[in-house]
C-alpha cells in the first residue's frame, strides 16, 4: 500500500516513538494529550493510525495491522497524498513544539541584557528554525499548534514559523531573559510560562506608573549626583549605573504588600545602601548628610563605637494602598553576603512570633547582592540551601542582584565558571529573571513578577538587574586602570534616568519641562536638607523599641547575678515530663532506661546530670512562656547521645518532645537538626535573636571547633554588633570543648578567640563544671533586663562523669549562677593552704580525682566558671582565704591557647588588690603549640597526667 509506505518512511527516526506514544495515549483517552495533537490524530485516516499503532508495540511483537481478523471490517486505504499530508502536519507540529521549547529554555542566550552593548549575544543553533528542518520556504507556511502557544498567539490555532519566532523573541530575547525551565515543579513552571508569554509589559505600563518610575529614578540618580557634587572623593559606594534598583525595590515592596506582606526585612551590601536608606527605608536626608560631615548616627549619651554610614541600617513604617508595612534594613559589615542568613533569621523570628507559620507569607526577606559576591561567596548557597528546610524556611526570599558586570576590578571571566553569576540559584530550583537595567519598565515588570511568584509559591526567586558601575569600586578609585573599554562605554552612556525621561517625552507621557522641573525640585529639597544637617543631632536611638521595649542598656560593669532558682514543685513537674512518654509510644529500650533513670534522679534529688540540668533550664523557661529555639548539626539527639530532646517512635518514626508536654499552657521548644553548615546557620540564629529578645535562642556546634567556619558571624556580628549598631542579642553558642585524646580537630573550641574579642561588656564567656551552673546560666539569659551573647564551652566526657552532677537543691529557691566556685572538700585550714590551683572546665575533675587519691590536703582548687565579664570580686573573695598560698593557673590547652593569656594579668590584678603574697599566678599546662592537641593517645595521656601533677605540686 503506497500510503503505508510513505507514512512508515516519515516515521523513521527519533520522532517515531514520540508520535507513537502520543497516539497510543490519545487512542485510550483523547483528552489525555495536548489538544493540538488530539485534533491532528482525530483528522488522521485509519491507515495512518494503524501505522502509528504498530509503532507502539515491542519490536518482536506481532503488528496489529498484520493479523488477519475475520470479524473485523476491512481497513479503508487512503491515498498517498492523504497519508503524506497527515504525517507532514504532525511533524510540523512536533518540530514547531521543539522550537518553542528551545526558546523557553535558551531564549535568554540571545536576550539584549547588557545596557553598554559590549556583551552582544551570539546566535544560538537551538534558536534557529533551520535546526528543526524549517527551510526558507517553510517560514510563512501555517502550522497547526492548537493550544501549545495560546499564551503567545491568543486564540489562533495556527501560525507561521515567522510569527511563532517573532512572538517568542519578543518574550525571551528582548531586554528580559528568563531561566525557569530547570524548575521541576510543573505548577511553578507553567505559571511562569503563562505570565511571561501572556503578559505584555511593553503595553501594560500605564502613564501613571511611568511617571512613578521617572520619579523614583529622579530620587535615585538625584541623590547620587548631589552627593558626588557635595562630597568629592568621599567613599559612599554609590548606585550610579544601577539606579533602576530603587524603582525595582519600590515595585517589589508595593506588589508584595498588595499580596499580603506586612513587613519586609532587607539585607544588602554597601553599594547603593545610602540610596536605599533614604529612598526606600526613608532615613532622613538630613541624617545622612550629618553623617557625611562626621556626625554620629546615635545620641551622644548612648555608648558605642559606631560604624561607617554605608554599613548602618534603619527601619520605618509605610502605607501601601492603605495597608501598613514595616520596612527594616539590617546593618552589616563589609564582609559580603554575611548579612544574608541574619536577615533570614530575623524574618523567621518575626513570623514565629506573629503566628505566620503556615504559608509564611506575611513577613518577607528581600536580599540585594552584587554579581561578584553572589557567585563567589559560599554563604549565598548556604542561605539558599536553607530556604525550604523545616527549621529555616521563611516563605521564599526575593534576591535582587545589582549586576555591575564587575567586582572590584575583576570581570566575569575571572569571577565565576558558569554562564551567569546567578547559576547557583538553580541548585534550589529558583527561577531567574535577567533584565537590562536601562529598560526601567522591563525591570519593574520583573520586580512585580518576582513578588507575585514568592507570594504564590513561597519559594526563592532571583531578579538579576544587568547594569554597570559608573565610577570605580569607590568614588576615588580609577576604574580605567583595569577596564578601559568598559569605562569608555560608560562615559559615553547617558544615565538611565536621562534615557527614560527622553523616552517619556517622545511618547507624550511628560513634557521636557516637567522632567526638568522634577529634577530641579528634588535638588532643591536636598540642598535644604544639606543646610539643616549642620545643626542636626539625633534625639533618640531606635534600638529599644518594638519587641525590645522595656529592656535597658547594660552598664560597663558586670551586673549582680539574678536569682534563677525554682520551686521544688516546678522542678518535679519538669522532671516528670522528662521521664514519661505517652501511651502507645514505642521508645528505644536504651532511651526508656535513661528516662526511668531521670525519674529516679528527681525522686532522690541526687545525680542530676548535664543533659537533665539543661532540660530543666529549657523547661522552666517554657513554663514562664518563653519559647526556646535550638539548632545545630544533629542537636535533637545530641552529638554524644546525651540530649534526646526529640524522641523517635521505633515503629512509625513519629516524634515526641517531652518538654512540650509539661503543662497545657506553656510555650514550646523547637529543636532543629540543621544542614551541615556553620556560617549560614549561626547567622540565622543570630538574626533570630535580634528580632525576639524573649525567646532563648541557641546554636550548638557539633564540636566546638566547627565554629571556625562561622568566624565572620562571630567577629562582625555577635562580638561587635551592639557597639557598632546598637543591636543587642541574647544568642547562646554551645561549643563542646575538652581534652580527651580525640586529636587536634575536636579538643579545643578555641576559647582564646572568644576571649580576645571580649571588651566593653559585650558578651559572656563561660567554661562550666556543674549541671546546676549551666541551668542558671541559661535562665539568667532572659532574667536580666538586657541581652548579651553567651559563649559556653560545653563538656564531652563530663556528660556522663559520675562527679559532674548536681543535687536538686542546687536548682532550688535562692540559688543563682556562680561565676567562681571555691573549694568543696574539707581540707586543711585556709591559712595552712600552700597552693591554690585556679582552673576552668573539665580539667577540674582530673585535678580533683588526683588530689583526693593523693590526699593532698594543703592544695585548694578554685573554679573560674566565667571568664568574661571577669569576676574579679568573686575571685578575690576566694583567694583572700589563702594568704600564704602559691597561686597556679592550670589549663589543658597549650600555653598560647585557652584562657591563660587572658587571665594572667587579671588574676595578677586581683592578687595585687589583695596585697597577696603570691604577687602573680604561675602557668601550668601544655607547652605552646601550633596544633590545638596531639593526635597520639599515648602522648595525650602523658601530657595530661604531667600537667595535673605539676599543678598539684607532685611532679
Amino acid at each position: 500500500m503506497p500510503g503505508i509506505d510513505v507514512l512508515s518512511g516519515a516515521l523513521s527516526g527519533a520522532n517515531t516513538v514520540y508520535l507513537a506514544d502520543l497516539y497510543a495515549r490519545w487512542a485510550e483517552d483523547p483528552a489525555g494529550v495536548d489538544p493540538s495533537f488530539a485534533a491532528i490524530f482525530a483528522a488522521m485516516d485509519d491507515e495512518a493510525a494503524a501505522v502509528l499503532h504498530d509503532a507502539t508495540g515491542a519490536s518482536w511483537a506481532p503488528r496489529a495491522s498484520m493479523i488477519e481478523d475475520e470479524v473485523a471490517a476491512p481497513v479503508a486505504v487512503a491515498t498517498p497524498a492523504s497519508a503524506e499530508g497527515v504525517i507532514a502536519a504532525a511533524q510540523d507540529s512536533l518540530r514547531a513544539t521543539q522550537l518553542i521549547r528551545a526558546y523557553r529554555v535558551r531564549g535568554h542566550l540571545e536576550a539584549r541584557l547588557d545596557p553598554l552593548g559590549l556583551q552582544v549575544p551570539k546566535p544560538h543553533a537551538d534558536l534557529d528554525p533551520a535546526t528543526y528542518g524549517f527551510g526558507p520556504d517553510d517560514l510563512d507556511r501555517p502550522i497547526y499548534l492548537g493550544q501549545i502557544v495560546a499564551s503567545l498567539l491568543g486564540d489562533n490555532a495556527t501560525a507561521t514559523v515567522n510569527q511563532i519566532v517573532a512572538a517568542l523573541r519578543s518574550v525571551y530575547c528582548g531586554p528580559i531573559g528568563t531561566e525557569y525551565m530547570h524548575v521541576q515543579n510543573p505548577e511553578q513552571r507553567l505559571w511562569l510560562q503563562a505570565r511571561l508569554e501572556g503578559d505584555n509589559w511593553r503595553t501594560g505600563t500605564t502613564a501613571t506608573e511611568k511617571k512613578a518610575i521617572l520619579h523614583h529614578l529622579t530620587e535615585a540618580e538625584g541623590f547620587e549626583a548631589f552627593c558626588q557634587k557635595r562630597y568629592v572623593g568621599t567613599k559612599r559606594f554609590g548606585l550610579e549605573g544601577g539606579e533602576v534598583t530603587i524603582p525595582a525595590l519600590h515595585a517589589i515592596i508595593d506588589q508584595a504588600a498588595t499580596g499580603g506582606v506586612r513587613s519586609v526585612a532587607i539585607g544588602m551590601p554597601h553599594r547603593g545602601r545610602l540610596n536605599t536608606l533614604v529612598n526606600i527605608v526613608r532615613k532622613p536626608y538630613v541624617a545622612i548628610f550629618s553623617e557625611f560631615a562626621g556626625g554620629s548616627f546615635k545620641p551622644d549619651d548612648v555608648q558605642g563605637s559606631g560604624d561607617v554610614k554605608y554599613h548602618l541600617g534603619t527601619s520605618t513604617d509605610i502605607e501601601v494602598d492603605g495597608k501598613p508595612v514595616h520596612l527594616s534594613l539590617q546593618p552589616n559589615p563589609s564582609h559580603l553576603e554575611a548579612v544574608d542568613p541574619v536577615v533570614i533569621g530575623k524574618v523567621r523570628a518575626t513570623q514565629d512570633d506573629d503566628g505566620d507559620t503556615q504559608g509564611r507569607h506575611a513577613h518577607m526577606a528581600l536580599l540585594l547582592h552584587g554579581d561578584a559576591a553572589f557567585a563567589g561567596q559560599g554563604l549565598v548557597y548556604e542561605t539558599m540551601a536553607m530556604s525550604q528546610l523545616i527549621g529555616y524556611r521563611t516563605g521564599g526570599t526575593i534576591h535582587v542582584v545589582v549586576n555591575n558586570q564587575i567586582g572590584f576590578t575583576t570581570v566575569s571571566a575571572h569571577a565565576y565558571s558558569g554562564l551567569y553569576c546567578t547559576d547557583i540559584a538553580k541548585a534550589v530550583q529558583a527561577p531567574i529573571l535577567h533584565v537590562n537595567g536601562d529598560e526601567p519598565e522591563a525591570v519593574i515588570y520583573c520586580a512585580r513578577l518576582a513578588a507575585d511568584f514568592r507570594q504564590k509559591f513561597a519559594t526563592d526567586i532571583v531578579l538579576d538587574i544587568v547594569c554597570y558601575r559608573r565610577h570605580g569600586h569607590n568614588e576615588s578609585d580609577e576604574p580605567s586602570f583595569t577596564q578601559p573599554i568598559m569605562y569608555k562605554a560608560i562615559a559615553a552612556r547617558p544615565t538611565a534616568r536621562t534615557l527614560y525621561a527622553e523616552q517619556l517625552v517622545r511618547n507624550g507621557t511628560v513634557t521636557e519641562a516637567e522632567a526638568s522641573t522634577q529634577w530641579d525640585a528634588f535638588q532643591d529639597k536636598l540642598d535644604e536638607a544639606f543646610k539643616t544637617a549642620q545643626d542636626y543631632r539625633p534625639n533618640k536611638a531606635d534600638w529599644l523599641e518594638g519587641a525590645w521595649a522595656g529592656l535597658t542598656p547594660p552598664g560597663k560593669e558586670e551586673a549582680p547575678q539574678p536569682e534563677t532558682g525554682l520551686s521544688n514543685e516546678t522542678l518535679q513537674a519538669i522532671g516528670t515530663s522528662l521521664g514519661t512518654v505517652p501511651k502507645g509510644f514505642t521508645g528505644h529500650p536504651r532511651i526508656l532506661r535513661q528516662l526511668r533513670g531521670k525519674l529516679e534522679m528527681f525522686k532522690s534529688g541526687e545525680g542530676i546530670d548535664w543533659a537533665t540540668g539543661e532540660a530543666l533550664g529549657f523547661g522552666s523557661l517554657l513554663l514562664e512562656n518563653h519559647r526556646v529555639r535550638l539548632s545545630g548539626e544533629d542537636c535533637q539527639r545530641g552529638t554524644f547521645s546525651q540530649r534526646h530532646a526529640v524522641l523517635i517512635d521505633q515503629i512509625n518514626q513519629n516524634e515526641y518532645v517531652p518538654l512540650n508536654n509539661i503543662r497545657p499552657e506553656q510555650a514550646k521548644i523547637e529543636v532543629y537538626n540543621s544542614l551541615l553548615s556553620e556560617f549560614g546557620v549561626l547567622g540565622v540564629e543570630y538574626g533570630y535573636s535580634l528580632a525576639d529578645p524573649n525567646t532563648l535562642v541557641l546554636w550548638e556546634g557539633q564540636f566546638g571547633d566547627f565554629a571556625n567556619g562561622a568566624q565572620v558571624i562571630i567577629d562582625q556580628f555577635i562580638a561587635s554588633g551592639e557597639t557598632k549598631w546598637l543591636r543587642m542579642s541574647g544568642l547562646v553558642m554551645l561549643l563542646p570543648h575538652g581534652y580527651e585524646g580525640q586529636g587536634p580537630e575536636h579538643s579545643s573550641a578555641r576559647l582564646e578567640r572568644y576571649l580576645q574579642l571580649c571588651a566593653e561588656n559585650n558578651m559572656q564567656v563561660c567554661n562550666l563544671t556543674t549541671p546546676a551552673n549551666y541551668f542558671h546560666a541559661l535562665r539568667r539569659q532572659l532574667a536580666h533586663s538586657w541581652r548579651k551573647p553567651l559563649i559556653l564551652m560545653t563538656p564531652k566526657s563530663l556528660l556522663r562523669h559520675k562527679l559532674a552532677v548536681s543535687t536538686l537543691a542546687e536548682f532550688g529557691p535562692g540559688t543563682r549562677f556562680q561565676p567562681v566556685i571555691g573549694e568543696i572538700d574539707t581540707i586543711a585550714a585556709d591559712k595552712s593552704i600552700e597552693r591554690v590551683v585556679i582552673c576552668s572546665g573539665k580539667v577540674y575533675y582530673d585535678l580533683l580525682a588526683e588530689r583526693r587519691e593523693g590526699k593532698l590536703d594543703r592544695v585548694a582548687i578554685v573554679r573560674l566558671e566565667q571568664f568574661y565579664p571577669f569576676p574579679a570580686e568573686a575571685l578575690a573573695k576566694e583567694l583572700a582565704r589563702y594568704p600564704a598560698a602559691k597561686v597556679i593557673w592550670c589549663q589543658e590547652e597549650p600555653e598560647n591557647n585557652g584562657g591563660w593569656q587572658f587571665v594572667d594579668r587579671r588574676i595578677e590584678g586581683v592578687l595585687t588588690g589583695l596585697k597577696h603574697k603570691a604577687g602573680r599566678p604561675s602557668y601550668v599546662g601544655r607547652d605552646a603549640a601550633a596544633s590545638p592537641a596531639t593526635g597520639l593517645a599515648k602522648i595525650h595521656a602523658a601530657q595530661q597526667a604531667l600537667l595535673v601533677r605539676q599543678a598539684l605540686g607532685t611532679a
